[in-house]
């Protein structure tokens, strides 16, 4: 199965949202966000395999995000900013799911679940805004593991 997390591009801090200060969850992206989201789609819709399933967390930032590949998606409370690596998990049915799964979503979450699935020691890993992280799990040697098969920054496309 493949995990691909793709952290949501660049947003506006909480005193620049429209109630000045107010909801984390209305959060906008800047200008730059955007232009982030829109490079990143672009390379998405390219890579991403057949019958990948998408989710977004319902943060305005990760959705403004995701709209910006022009492909269906499920919003899930447990992919807010709240989040927990268990819940993103679960919502993905890791890693069980017979299709690749699209997340959308934030740090810290989104950090731990790389470090959790790649044994990251301290159990943290910092993410980029507007990056993805591609992971896949496979059988070798009569065992399962996790492989990071890409890292892409906005940045450099």
């Amino acid at each position: 199965m493949d995990l691909i997390l793709w952290r949501h591009a660049e947003a506006e801090d909480l005193d620049e949202t429209d109630e000045g200060g107010g909801d984390d969850l209305s959060r906008r992206l800047t200008p730059k966000g955007e232009k982030q989201a829109a490079r990143m789609a672009a390379w998405l819709d390219r890579q991403l395999p057949e019958g990948t399933r998408i989710w977004s967390s319902p943060a305005v930032r990760t959705e403004q995000t995701v709209l910006a590949l022009g492909r269906r998606y499920r919003v899930r409370h447990e992919l807010a900013p709240d989040g927990t690596p268990q819940g993103l998990l679960n919502v993905v049915q890791w890693p069980d799911a017979r299709h690749p799964a699209l997340v959308v979503g934030h740090q810290p979450t989104l950090g731990r679940v790389v470090a959790g699935l790649l044994g990251i020691e301290s159990g943290e890993c910092s993410i980029r805004k507007g990056a993805v992280w591609w992971l896949r799990r496979r059988e070798r040697h009569q065992g399962w593991q996790t492989v990071l098969l890409c890292v892409q920054s906005p940045e450099l496309l």
